[in-house]
């Protein structure tokens, strides 16, 4: 161990720790292919001969400024899912499975526990997405995070064969659009939530947090803590089910920026605000913040965590799949003829 190093803030030896504690989580996002385990340079990860023209998919994302409620609410098991379902919801929009993920966790101080639970988190991502965690990295920075905060971000990669690729090339006027029900507010929006809501780093705000709201049946901090829906499995039973012609995560930037990301040129989404639910805390947000409701399409997922297109003809079976898939499921909108956008009615 060097003492040097652990003057300046870096304890090594919390780093060992952090390791053995993570291994039981990491040990059980195993899946076939996986030949290395944590501690090496690389993780390992061998290719099955299933695949004609196999082709990879990658995805990288953060779980941005929701980590804040989580050093407010000192509440660090979840946001790993939340690391692991913004990577993995935007590869299976391409129909890819994926196959592994890797983390990154930058602390100012290293607290194998707090390192644990976060890892948990994304033992648990990958365990719903069925792909395996094959390494990661921690790095301890004092100095340039608070000692109490962290940032976590992450990678997935994952596979389809290129004839199965899903870009939204067979879109035509008249399909139908599935929406698939979100678990809350995700991971996106949170500097808005975090103003709507005046959270800060004081003790009253800790505490209001804590209280349970009649309206939203839970504490607010619990709320929005509530991790991102993993879709991984549900939509992968959809594409062996139905014709799943296009898909869309709707993370930051809500319906507007999300939908038309699966359209083709010539083609329009038509979404009926009333044929799904919307949770309390988008109605919360809104009323607290006044905040326009083209501004909460434009934000937040309002209640719908992705969105497939499919023929008319197999809406129903689409819904069907997906709810036996233990998800809600509705028929949220068409596809119309003219330019690609989305309109909300």
């Amino acid at each position: 161990m060097s003492e040097a190093y652990k003057n300046a803030g870096v304890d090594v030896e919390a780093g060992y720790r952090s390791v053995e504690l993570i291994k039981e989580h990491v040990k059980r996002t195993n899946i076939p292919g996986v030949l290395s385990g944590i501690g090496g340079f690389g993780g390992l990860f061998e290719l099955g001969g299933e695949y004609k023209e196999p082709v990879l998919v990658s995805g990288t994302d953060g779980v941005g400024t929701k980590l804040k409620l989580a050093f407010i609410m000192d509440k660090h098991d979840t946001v790993g899912q939340d690391c692991v379902a913004m990577c993995v919801n935007d590869i299976v929009c391409g129909g890819a499975k994926p196959l592994f993920f890797l983390d990154y966790i930058a602390v100012g101080k290293n607290t194998p526990e707090k390192i644990a639970d976060i890892v948990k988190g994304v033992a648990d991502g990958c365990v719903k997405a069925g792909c395996a965690l094959v390494g990661g990295e921690t790095a301890e920075m004092p100095g340039f995070y608070d000692p109490e905060e962290y940032d976590l971000a992450g990678f997935s990669v994952g596979i389809v064969d290129k004839s199965k690729i899903i870009d939204g090339g067979k879109i035509e006027v008249g399909d139908k659009i599935i929406g698939i029900a979100s678990s809350g507010v995700h991971s996106n929006g949170y500097s808005l939530v975090r103003k709507i809501f005046n959270i800060d780093d004081t003790e009253e705000c800790a505490e209001t947090l804590k209280k349970y709201d009649d309206e939203l049946g839970a504490s607010i901090g619990e709320t929005l803590l509530e991790p991102t829906k993993i879709y991984v499995k549900p939509m992968l039973k959809a594409i062996e089910a139905v014709d799943v012609k296009a898909i869309s995560h709707i993370t930051g930037g809500g319906f507007y920026e999300n939908i038309p990301r699966m359209l083709k040129n010539g083609t329009r989404a038509e979404i009926d605000k009333s044929s799904f639910e919307t949770p309390p805390i988008f109605k919360k947000l809104q009323k607290l913040g006044g905040v326009s409701e083209h501004d909460m399409f434009n934000t937040y997922n309002m209640g719908i965590g992705m969105m497939f297109v499919v023929p008319k003809d197999q809406a129903d079976k689409a819904v069907e799949v997906i709810e036996a898939a233990g998800e809600k499921a509705y028929v949220v909108g068409r596809i119309v003829a003219g330019e690609k956008g989305v309109d909300i009615i």
